[in-house]
Protein backbone atom coordinates (compact mmCIF):
# COMPACT_ATOMS: atom_id res chain seq x y z
CA UNK A 1 0.00 0.00 0.00
CA UNK A 2 2.79 2.51 0.85
CA UNK A 3 4.48 1.84 -2.38
CA UNK A 4 1.49 2.31 -3.97
CA UNK A 5 0.66 5.77 -2.51
CA UNK A 6 4.48 6.86 -3.21
CA UNK A 7 4.20 6.23 -6.75
CA UNK A 8 0.74 7.83 -7.66
CA UNK A 9 2.43 10.64 -5.66
CA UNK A 10 5.18 10.59 -8.19
CA UNK A 11 3.32 10.44 -11.11
CA UNK A 12 0.75 13.11 -10.29
CA UNK A 13 4.23 15.53 -9.44
CA UNK A 14 5.67 14.47 -12.71
CA UNK A 15 1.70 15.20 -14.44
CA UNK A 16 2.38 18.41 -12.67
CA UNK A 17 5.56 19.31 -13.73
CA UNK A 18 4.42 18.70 -17.84
CA UNK A 19 1.87 21.68 -17.23
CA UNK A 20 3.60 24.21 -15.42
CA UNK A 21 6.68 24.35 -12.86
CA UNK A 22 4.89 26.68 -10.28
CA UNK A 23 3.12 22.99 -9.43
CA UNK A 24 6.39 22.24 -9.13
CA UNK A 25 7.90 24.53 -7.12
CA UNK A 26 4.31 24.73 -4.56
CA UNK A 27 4.50 20.73 -4.64
CA UNK A 28 8.30 20.85 -3.53
CA UNK A 29 7.81 23.58 -0.69
CA UNK A 30 4.63 21.96 0.68
CA UNK A 31 4.44 19.50 3.13
CA UNK A 32 3.59 15.86 2.20
CA UNK A 33 -0.08 14.90 1.34
CA UNK A 34 -1.44 12.74 4.21
CA UNK A 35 -3.54 11.17 1.66
CA UNK A 36 -4.59 11.14 -2.20
CA UNK A 37 -8.14 12.88 -1.47
CA UNK A 38 -5.89 15.71 -0.36
CA UNK A 39 -2.54 15.56 -2.72
CA UNK A 40 -6.05 15.69 -5.40
CA UNK A 41 -6.98 18.57 -3.83
CA UNK A 42 -4.00 20.40 -3.96
CA UNK A 43 -3.39 19.47 -7.12
CA UNK A 44 -7.05 20.94 -8.65
CA UNK A 45 -6.55 24.31 -6.58
CA UNK A 46 -2.96 24.64 -8.29
CA UNK A 47 -4.17 24.09 -11.44
CA UNK A 48 -7.22 26.54 -11.15
CA UNK A 49 -4.29 28.81 -9.79
CA UNK A 50 -2.02 28.65 -11.99
CA UNK A 51 -5.14 29.01 -14.90
CA UNK A 52 -6.32 32.43 -13.79
CA UNK A 53 -2.36 33.94 -14.06
CA UNK A 54 -2.57 32.73 -17.87
CA UNK A 55 -6.02 34.50 -18.14
CA UNK A 56 -4.33 37.48 -16.81
CA UNK A 57 -1.35 36.93 -19.06
CA UNK A 58 -3.72 36.28 -22.23
CA UNK A 59 -5.35 39.66 -20.78
CA UNK A 60 -2.31 41.49 -20.49
CA UNK A 61 -1.25 40.60 -24.08
CA UNK A 62 -4.10 40.82 -25.72
CA UNK A 63 -4.41 44.45 -24.16
CA UNK A 64 -0.83 45.52 -25.12
CA UNK A 65 -1.36 44.09 -28.45
CA UNK A 66 -3.65 46.71 -29.23
CA UNK A 67 -1.87 49.34 -28.47
CA UNK A 68 1.32 47.84 -30.33
CA UNK A 69 -0.85 48.26 -33.54
CA UNK A 70 -1.73 51.68 -32.54
CA UNK A 71 1.39 52.86 -32.45
CA UNK A 72 2.19 50.60 -35.69
CA UNK A 73 -0.57 52.52 -37.53
CA UNK A 74 0.25 55.91 -36.50
CA UNK A 75 3.81 55.12 -37.37
CA UNK A 76 2.86 53.87 -41.01
CA UNK A 77 0.76 57.60 -41.14
CA UNK A 78 4.02 59.60 -40.41
CA UNK A 79 5.80 57.45 -43.10
CA UNK A 80 3.33 57.85 -45.34
CA UNK A 81 3.02 62.16 -44.64
CA UNK A 82 7.20 62.23 -44.56
CA UNK A 83 7.05 60.60 -48.12
CA UNK A 84 4.70 63.10 -49.27
CA UNK A 85 6.40 65.90 -47.70
CA UNK A 86 9.44 64.98 -49.12
CA UNK A 87 8.02 64.54 -52.88
CA UNK A 88 6.90 68.33 -52.68
CA UNK A 89 10.58 69.32 -51.06
CA UNK A 90 12.23 67.73 -54.20
CA UNK A 91 9.62 69.08 -56.57
CA UNK A 92 10.08 72.84 -55.19
CA UNK A 93 14.06 71.79 -55.29
CA UNK A 94 13.97 71.10 -58.68
CA UNK A 95 11.94 74.33 -59.58
CA UNK A 96 14.56 76.07 -57.26
CA UNK A 97 17.55 74.83 -59.22
CA UNK A 98 15.57 75.64 -62.45
CA UNK A 99 14.99 78.79 -61.39
CA UNK A 100 18.54 79.92 -60.11
CA UNK A 101 19.86 78.93 -63.74
CA UNK A 102 17.55 81.42 -65.09
CA UNK A 103 18.78 84.19 -62.33
CA UNK A 104 22.10 83.45 -62.94
CA UNK A 105 22.04 83.60 -66.46
CA UNK A 106 19.72 86.54 -66.07
CA UNK A 107 22.42 87.93 -63.53
CA UNK A 108 25.42 87.70 -65.82
CA UNK A 109 23.95 89.23 -68.55
CA UNK A 110 22.91 92.27 -66.43
CA UNK A 111 26.54 92.44 -65.42
CA UNK A 112 28.16 93.39 -68.33
CA UNK A 113 31.00 95.77 -67.63
CA UNK A 114 30.44 95.72 -63.67
CA UNK A 115 32.01 92.51 -63.63
CA UNK A 116 35.04 93.62 -65.26
CA UNK A 117 34.65 96.67 -62.94
CA UNK A 118 34.48 94.24 -59.93
CA UNK A 119 37.48 93.16 -60.96
CA UNK A 120 39.54 96.24 -61.09
CA UNK A 121 38.06 97.42 -57.96
CA UNK A 122 39.44 93.96 -56.07
CA UNK A 123 42.88 94.36 -57.93
CA UNK A 124 42.86 98.05 -56.89
CA UNK A 125 41.97 96.74 -52.94
CA UNK A 126 44.51 94.19 -52.65
CA UNK A 127 47.22 96.50 -53.75
CA UNK A 128 46.05 98.89 -51.37
CA UNK A 129 45.76 96.27 -49.07
CA UNK A 130 49.46 95.54 -48.88
CA UNK A 131 50.48 99.27 -49.66
CA UNK A 132 48.72 99.77 -46.24
CA UNK A 133 50.27 96.93 -44.28
CA UNK A 134 53.94 98.18 -45.30
CA UNK A 135 52.98 102.09 -44.60
CA UNK A 136 54.55 103.77 -41.82
CA UNK A 137 51.45 105.84 -41.61
CA UNK A 138 49.68 102.58 -40.44
CA UNK A 139 51.72 102.66 -37.15
CA UNK A 140 49.42 106.45 -36.67
CA UNK A 141 46.20 104.98 -37.85
CA UNK A 142 46.17 101.51 -37.46
CA UNK A 143 43.17 98.87 -38.64
CA UNK A 144 42.65 100.66 -41.62
CA UNK A 145 43.01 97.56 -44.03
CA UNK A 146 40.44 95.59 -42.25
CA UNK A 147 37.75 96.84 -44.74
CA UNK A 148 40.13 97.08 -47.63
CA UNK A 149 40.50 93.21 -46.78
CA UNK A 150 37.45 92.75 -46.83
CA UNK A 151 36.79 93.86 -50.31
CA UNK A 152 39.46 92.35 -51.86
CA UNK A 153 38.61 89.05 -51.00
CA UNK A 154 34.75 89.68 -51.32
CA UNK A 155 32.99 87.38 -54.04
CA UNK A 156 30.18 89.87 -54.58
CA UNK A 157 29.81 93.02 -56.28
CA UNK A 158 30.95 96.03 -53.65
CA UNK A 159 28.60 98.37 -51.94
CA UNK A 160 28.52 102.12 -52.50
CA UNK A 161 29.50 102.54 -49.09
CA UNK A 162 32.61 99.84 -49.57
CA UNK A 163 33.72 102.23 -52.89
CA UNK A 164 33.59 105.30 -51.01
CA UNK A 165 35.81 103.54 -48.08
CA UNK A 166 38.32 102.47 -50.78
CA UNK A 167 38.32 105.94 -52.11
CA UNK A 168 38.53 107.65 -49.02
CA UNK A 169 41.36 105.29 -47.61
CA UNK A 170 43.84 106.37 -50.52
CA UNK A 171 43.10 110.18 -50.16
CA UNK A 172 43.94 109.83 -46.52
CA UNK A 173 47.49 107.88 -47.38
CA UNK A 174 48.26 110.19 -50.42
CA UNK A 175 47.46 113.39 -48.05
CA UNK A 176 49.28 112.03 -44.70
CA UNK A 177 52.08 111.30 -46.89
CA UNK A 178 53.06 114.84 -47.41
CA UNK A 179 52.36 115.05 -43.69
CA UNK A 180 54.90 115.93 -40.79
CA UNK A 181 53.02 114.34 -37.53
CA UNK A 182 53.77 114.01 -33.64
CA UNK A 183 51.91 111.52 -32.08
CA UNK A 184 51.60 108.92 -29.44
CA UNK A 185 52.06 105.36 -30.43
CA UNK A 186 53.28 101.89 -28.50
CA UNK A 187 57.42 101.58 -29.53
CA UNK A 188 59.18 98.32 -28.98
CA UNK A 189 62.74 99.50 -27.39
CA UNK A 190 66.10 97.52 -27.97
CA UNK A 191 65.26 95.24 -24.75
CA UNK A 192 61.98 94.19 -25.69
CA UNK A 193 59.85 96.43 -23.34
CA UNK A 194 57.06 98.23 -25.22
CA UNK A 195 55.65 101.80 -23.93
CA UNK A 196 53.80 104.46 -25.18
CA UNK A 197 56.15 106.81 -26.40
CA UNK A 198 56.20 110.11 -28.74
CA UNK A 199 56.52 109.29 -32.54
CA UNK A 200 57.38 112.07 -34.96
CA UNK A 201 56.64 110.84 -38.65
CA UNK A 202 58.24 112.54 -41.74
CA UNK A 203 55.95 111.30 -44.49
CA UNK A 204 56.32 107.37 -45.22
CA UNK A 205 60.08 107.89 -44.99
CA UNK A 206 61.53 108.27 -41.14
CA UNK A 207 59.98 107.40 -37.89
CA UNK A 208 61.92 108.96 -34.68
CA UNK A 209 61.27 108.45 -30.87
CA UNK A 210 63.11 110.38 -28.31
CA UNK A 211 65.60 111.58 -30.84
CA UNK A 212 65.95 107.93 -32.08
CA UNK A 213 65.49 106.24 -35.64
CA UNK A 214 62.24 103.70 -34.95
CA UNK A 215 61.57 101.05 -37.67
CA UNK A 216 58.18 99.90 -38.63
CA UNK A 217 57.46 95.79 -38.99
CA UNK A 218 54.49 95.01 -40.48
CA UNK A 219 54.81 91.51 -39.62
CA UNK A 220 54.01 92.85 -36.03
CA UNK A 221 51.96 96.23 -36.32
CA UNK A 222 54.51 97.81 -34.25
CA UNK A 223 56.96 100.12 -34.67
CA UNK A 224 60.55 99.18 -33.15
CA UNK A 225 63.87 101.17 -31.98
CA UNK A 226 66.79 100.30 -34.36
CA UNK A 227 69.10 98.01 -32.57
CA UNK A 228 71.81 100.32 -34.07
CA UNK A 229 71.89 104.13 -34.78
CA UNK A 230 72.90 105.41 -37.74
CA UNK A 231 76.06 108.07 -38.14
CA UNK A 232 76.51 110.71 -35.70
CA UNK A 233 75.17 113.20 -38.63
CA UNK A 234 71.93 111.25 -39.32
CA UNK A 235 71.60 111.26 -35.47
CA UNK A 236 72.27 114.83 -34.67
CA UNK A 237 69.78 115.94 -37.80
CA UNK A 238 67.03 112.77 -36.09
CA UNK A 239 67.65 114.90 -32.68
CA UNK A 240 67.02 118.56 -34.38
CA UNK A 241 63.90 117.15 -36.13
CA UNK A 242 62.65 115.53 -33.03
CA UNK A 243 62.83 118.76 -30.68
CA UNK A 244 61.83 121.14 -33.18
CA UNK A 245 57.63 122.55 -33.30
CA UNK A 246 58.08 124.65 -35.90
CA UNK A 247 59.85 126.48 -38.97
CA UNK A 248 62.52 124.83 -40.90
CA UNK A 249 64.93 122.30 -39.98
CA UNK A 250 67.34 119.62 -41.45
CA UNK A 251 65.97 116.21 -41.17
CA UNK A 252 67.33 112.56 -42.39
CA UNK A 253 64.42 111.18 -44.58
CA UNK A 254 64.92 107.61 -46.21
CA UNK A 255 63.19 107.93 -49.69
CA UNK A 256 63.05 104.06 -50.14
CA UNK A 257 61.42 103.31 -46.64
CA UNK A 258 63.80 101.38 -44.70
CA UNK A 259 66.17 100.27 -46.86
CA UNK A 260 68.73 102.82 -47.23
CA UNK A 261 68.53 103.23 -43.25
CA UNK A 262 69.34 99.28 -42.95
CA UNK A 263 72.31 99.85 -45.07
CA UNK A 264 73.54 102.66 -42.75
CA UNK A 265 72.89 100.67 -40.06
CA UNK A 266 74.33 97.64 -40.45
CA UNK A 267 77.42 99.79 -41.92
CA UNK A 268 80.74 99.03 -39.71
CA UNK A 269 82.20 101.49 -37.54
CA UNK A 270 85.75 102.45 -37.39
CA UNK A 271 86.64 99.93 -34.71
CA UNK A 272 85.34 97.25 -36.46
CA UNK A 273 86.64 97.88 -39.71
CA UNK A 274 89.88 97.34 -38.07
CA UNK A 275 89.07 94.45 -36.16
CA UNK A 276 87.99 92.65 -39.38
CA UNK A 277 91.64 93.19 -40.18
CA UNK A 278 92.86 91.14 -37.71
CA UNK A 279 96.29 90.86 -36.28
CA UNK A 280 98.02 92.01 -39.09
CA UNK A 281 95.64 94.99 -39.30
CA UNK A 282 96.96 95.80 -35.92
CA UNK A 283 100.47 95.20 -37.03
CA UNK A 284 100.00 97.95 -40.06
CA UNK A 285 98.34 100.18 -37.40
CA UNK A 286 101.31 100.10 -35.13
CA UNK A 287 103.56 100.51 -37.73
CA UNK A 288 101.57 103.51 -38.96
CA UNK A 289 101.57 105.28 -35.34
CA UNK A 290 105.29 104.32 -34.82
CA UNK A 291 106.11 105.90 -38.38
CA UNK A 292 104.17 109.42 -37.83
CA UNK A 293 105.13 109.70 -34.32
CA UNK A 294 108.63 109.45 -35.38
CA UNK A 295 108.45 111.32 -39.05
CA UNK A 296 106.65 114.11 -36.28
CA UNK A 297 109.49 114.32 -34.40
CA UNK A 298 112.23 114.52 -37.26
CA UNK A 299 109.73 117.66 -38.81
CA UNK A 300 110.10 119.41 -35.15
CA UNK A 301 113.55 118.22 -34.74
CA UNK A 302 114.64 119.58 -38.41
CA UNK A 303 112.38 123.05 -38.28
CA UNK A 304 114.01 123.76 -35.43
CA UNK A 305 117.91 123.55 -36.62
CA UNK A 306 116.47 125.18 -39.57
CA UNK A 307 115.40 128.02 -38.16
CA UNK A 308 118.75 127.73 -35.72
CA UNK A 309 120.56 128.01 -39.43
CA UNK A 310 119.28 130.86 -40.65
CA UNK A 311 119.34 132.57 -37.46
CA UNK A 312 122.84 132.18 -37.89
CA UNK A 313 123.36 132.50 -41.58
CA UNK A 314 122.97 136.48 -40.44
CA UNK A 315 125.30 136.38 -37.43
CA UNK A 316 129.02 136.52 -38.02
CA UNK A 317 129.84 135.06 -34.51
CA UNK A 318 129.40 131.15 -34.54
CA UNK A 319 126.54 129.81 -32.08
CA UNK A 320 127.69 126.07 -31.37
CA UNK A 321 123.83 125.01 -30.56
CA UNK A 322 123.25 124.25 -34.16
CA UNK A 323 125.20 122.62 -37.61
CA UNK A 324 126.02 125.95 -39.19
CA UNK A 325 127.73 127.68 -36.23
CA UNK A 326 129.43 124.54 -35.63
CA UNK A 327 131.04 124.39 -39.04
CA UNK A 328 131.89 128.27 -38.61
CA UNK A 329 133.72 127.05 -35.58
CA UNK A 330 135.88 124.71 -37.10
CA UNK A 331 136.58 127.08 -39.66
CA UNK A 332 137.53 129.69 -36.54
CA UNK A 333 140.07 126.97 -35.32
CA UNK A 334 141.56 126.47 -38.94
CA UNK A 335 142.24 129.31 -40.34
CA UNK A 336 145.89 129.63 -40.82
CA UNK A 337 145.81 126.17 -43.27
CA UNK A 338 145.68 126.30 -46.95
CA UNK A 339 142.55 125.95 -49.35
CA UNK A 340 142.29 122.49 -50.03
CA UNK A 341 143.02 121.57 -46.15
CA UNK A 342 140.47 123.97 -44.85
CA UNK A 343 138.31 122.28 -47.38
CA UNK A 344 138.54 118.67 -46.03
CA UNK A 345 138.19 120.60 -42.66
CA UNK A 346 134.79 122.11 -43.73
CA UNK A 347 133.65 118.39 -45.61
CA UNK A 348 134.71 116.46 -42.60
CA UNK A 349 132.37 118.65 -40.29
CA UNK A 350 129.45 118.56 -42.53
CA UNK A 351 129.96 114.48 -42.88
CA UNK A 352 129.97 115.27 -38.99
CA UNK A 353 126.51 116.46 -39.37
CA UNK A 354 124.74 114.59 -41.69
CA UNK A 355 123.73 111.78 -38.93
CA UNK A 356 121.93 113.97 -37.24
CA UNK A 357 120.35 115.97 -39.54
CA UNK A 358 119.08 112.26 -41.58
CA UNK A 359 118.57 110.30 -38.14
CA UNK A 360 115.27 108.14 -38.85
CA UNK A 361 114.53 109.42 -41.84
CA UNK A 362 115.64 105.57 -43.27
CA UNK A 363 113.30 104.04 -40.73
CA UNK A 364 109.92 105.99 -41.72
CA UNK A 365 111.20 104.80 -45.12
CA UNK A 366 111.47 101.48 -44.36
CA UNK A 367 107.92 102.06 -42.27
CA UNK A 368 106.30 103.13 -45.51
CA UNK A 369 107.49 100.73 -47.51
CA UNK A 370 106.18 97.55 -45.43
CA UNK A 371 103.00 98.94 -44.77
CA UNK A 372 101.61 97.87 -48.21
CA UNK A 373 103.65 94.57 -47.75
CA UNK A 374 101.82 94.00 -44.42
CA UNK A 375 98.56 94.64 -46.24
CA UNK A 376 99.00 92.51 -48.84
CA UNK A 377 100.11 89.67 -46.40
CA UNK A 378 96.90 90.19 -44.98
CA UNK A 379 95.13 89.87 -48.10
CA UNK A 380 96.98 86.41 -48.80
CA UNK A 381 95.55 85.64 -45.30
CA UNK A 382 92.26 86.26 -45.57
CA UNK A 383 92.02 84.34 -49.29
CA UNK A 384 93.17 81.52 -47.73
CA UNK A 385 90.71 81.45 -45.20
CA UNK A 386 88.30 82.12 -48.18
CA UNK A 387 89.56 79.10 -50.09
CA UNK A 388 89.73 76.64 -46.37
CA UNK A 389 85.90 77.68 -46.14
CA UNK A 390 85.13 77.42 -49.39
CA UNK A 391 86.51 73.87 -49.22
CA UNK A 392 84.51 72.62 -46.42
CA UNK A 393 81.22 74.93 -46.86
CA UNK A 394 81.16 74.53 -50.57
CA UNK A 395 79.84 78.21 -52.29
CA UNK A 396 76.54 77.87 -50.76
CA UNK A 397 76.39 80.47 -47.79
CA UNK A 398 78.18 83.36 -48.59
CA UNK A 399 78.66 84.14 -45.44
CA UNK A 400 81.12 81.61 -44.69
CA UNK A 401 83.34 83.50 -46.68
CA UNK A 402 82.53 86.92 -45.53
CA UNK A 403 85.07 86.77 -42.95
CA UNK A 404 88.01 86.04 -44.76
CA UNK A 405 87.52 88.60 -47.80
CA UNK A 406 86.37 91.29 -45.30
CA UNK A 407 90.24 90.39 -44.09
CA UNK A 408 91.44 90.58 -47.30
CA UNK A 409 90.14 93.98 -48.63
CA UNK A 410 90.50 95.31 -45.00
CA UNK A 411 93.98 94.40 -44.62
CA UNK A 412 94.62 96.08 -47.87
CA UNK A 413 93.32 99.23 -47.53
CA UNK A 414 95.13 99.57 -43.95
CA UNK A 415 98.22 99.04 -45.55
CA UNK A 416 97.42 101.61 -48.43
CA UNK A 417 96.26 104.40 -45.71
CA UNK A 418 99.58 103.57 -43.80
CA UNK A 419 102.07 103.88 -46.68
CA UNK A 420 100.81 107.30 -47.94
CA UNK A 421 100.36 109.80 -45.09
CA UNK A 422 104.29 107.81 -43.93
CA UNK A 423 105.82 108.67 -47.83
CA UNK A 424 104.22 112.02 -47.51
CA UNK A 425 105.75 112.67 -43.79
CA UNK A 426 108.99 111.42 -44.87
CA UNK A 427 109.20 113.60 -48.42
CA UNK A 428 108.76 116.35 -45.77
CA UNK A 429 111.28 115.64 -43.38
CA UNK A 430 113.72 114.86 -46.16
CA UNK A 431 113.13 118.03 -47.83
CA UNK A 432 113.95 119.62 -44.77
CA UNK A 433 117.16 117.95 -43.77
CA UNK A 434 117.97 118.28 -47.34
CA UNK A 435 117.41 122.18 -47.22
CA UNK A 436 119.47 122.37 -43.97
CA UNK A 437 122.05 120.10 -45.33
CA UNK A 438 122.24 122.28 -48.87
CA UNK A 439 122.90 125.24 -46.29
CA UNK A 440 125.58 123.60 -45.06
CA UNK A 441 127.29 123.08 -48.01
CA UNK A 442 126.54 126.72 -49.33
CA UNK A 443 127.96 128.44 -46.72
CA UNK A 444 131.20 126.03 -46.20
CA UNK A 445 131.69 126.37 -50.07
CA UNK A 446 131.35 130.66 -49.35
CA UNK A 447 133.94 129.88 -46.39
CA UNK A 448 136.54 128.45 -48.27
CA UNK A 449 135.71 131.13 -51.20
CA UNK A 450 136.18 134.43 -48.73
CA UNK A 451 139.58 132.08 -47.33
CA UNK A 452 140.76 131.60 -50.72
CA UNK A 453 140.48 135.69 -51.80
CA UNK A 454 141.85 136.87 -48.71
CA UNK A 455 144.91 134.37 -49.49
Amino acid sequence: MNRLNKTLTAAVLVAAGLATSAPVAWAQASAPAASLQELLDRVRQGRATDNQANQQRVSEFTRTKAAQQRLLDEAKAAVVREERLSEQLEATFQENEIRLAELEAVLDERLGAFGELFGVVRQVAGDTRGQLRQSLISSQMPGREDAIDKLAQSTELPQLAQLEKLWYTLLEEATAQGQVVRFQAPVVSVDGNEANATVVRIGPFTALSDGKFVDYLSETQRLTELARQPGALFVSAGEDTYEATSGVVAAAVDPSRGALLGLLVQTPSLQERIDQGGLVGYVIITLLILGIALALVRIVSLSLTGSKVSAQKKNSAANGNNPLGRIMQTYEKNRGMDVENLQLKLDDAILKELPALERGLSTIKVLAAISPMMGLLGTVTGMIETFQAITLFGTGDPKMMAGGISQALITTVLGLVAAIPLILLHSIASGRSKAVIEVLEEQSAGIIASHAERS
